[in-house]
């Protein structure tokens, strides 16, 4: 059962790394897997099976979400723009009591208390979120990635800056590739070598796996490192850590909804839509409440 569990909180954290300015980190919270995920990761040398079999299915859900909405979303988007980001809101709506709950246990847990530097933490990233929505103000039709050495490169180093985004809850990796002009093209890319691998199209497949290695080993590493950051500043700024995740997080709902109008316009919204989206919206906050509560309690303050 836990397994089971695991997995579906996996593909909803899977989900939410596909969705543009939802964050995976944010779900993992909300559900209760946030520590559970990032102290394995961290304990990947040193405690390889252990961490392996925690990970494996918290993985294989994220596999299949990833796979699945990168097909459904971009429809969702074009034929019903509004009410799907309103649905993306709801879920993100819903991890807020739980990135509160741990802002106030960080906060409890520290001997040294500054309540300035938490609003100035707050008050500077809020600013620094704002400012990536806004600093692109044309629609990302994204760049097209062939499998060139420099494109190579280029394509690494973004895996590197999405996966290091993904793992602090409350920022988008998927938003972050978009604003850099990538998010469309690797949704292309993971489509391409799907459809070549359905219709055993090794040349596909191979042309699509020189843009998609270089960019899940640069998701790899990516998460290894930060992981060991977002633990030490856990560990030792908790408070902090989370006033700024809550910045970023508070910020989430603005980027969906101008960079979704962006790609998919949502002029001549209907009614009806307006009606459907605030449904879907209650709908989605008390989904990801529902679902923390599937996990055993823990702090979200890491103990490593």
């Amino acid at each position: 059962m836990n397994f089971l569990v695991d997995l579906i909180k996996g593909v909803f954290v899977g989900i939410a790394n596909v969705i543009p300015g939802v964050s995976g980190g944010t779900m993992a919270v909300s559900f209760g897997i946030y520590d559970k995920l990032l102290n394995a990761i961290s304990s990947l040398l040193k405690s390889f099976k252990k961490s392996f079999l925690t990970l494996l299915p918290i993985i294989l859900g994220m596999v299949i979400g990833i796979v699945g909405f990168t097909y459904i979303i971009p429809w969702l988007l074009a034929n019903f723009p509004f009410a799907t980001s309103c649905a993306f809101t709801g879920l993100i709506i819903g991890g807020i009591p739980a990135i509160l709950r741990s802002l106030k246990d960080g906060w409890q847990s520290e001997e040294k208390k500054s309540l300035l530097v938490n609003i100035l933490v707050f008050l500077i990233l809020l600013a620094v979120a704002m400012a990536m929505v806004f600093l692109n103000g044309d629609s990302e039709s994204g760049i097209a990635l062939t499998a060139s050495a420099g494109m190579i490169v280029k394509i690494f180093f973004m895996g590197i800056i999405a996966s290091a985004t993904m793992v602090i809850p409350g920022v988008s990796g998927s938003l972050v590739l978009m604003i850099l002009g990538y998010y469309f093209g690797v949704i292309n890319s993971v489509k391409q070598f799907v459809e070549a691998l359905r219709t055993l199209n090794l040349q596909g497949m191979l042309n699509q796996l020189f843009i998609l290695i270089p960019f899940a080993i640069g998701c790899v590493l990516g998460i290894f490192f930060i992981s060991k950051l977002i633990s030490y500043l856990l560990k030792h700024f908790a408070s902090a850590t989370f006033s700024g995740i809550f910045a970023l997080v508070a910020s989430s709902p603005i980027s969906i909804f101008y960079k979704v109008n962006q790609e998919y316009s949502m002029n001549g919204t209907s009614v009806v839509s307006i009606i459907v989206g605030v449904v879907l919206l209650v709908a989605c906050v008390a989904l990801t409440l529902f679902m923390e509560k599937l996990g055993a309690p823990e702090s979200t303050v890491s103990e490593s």
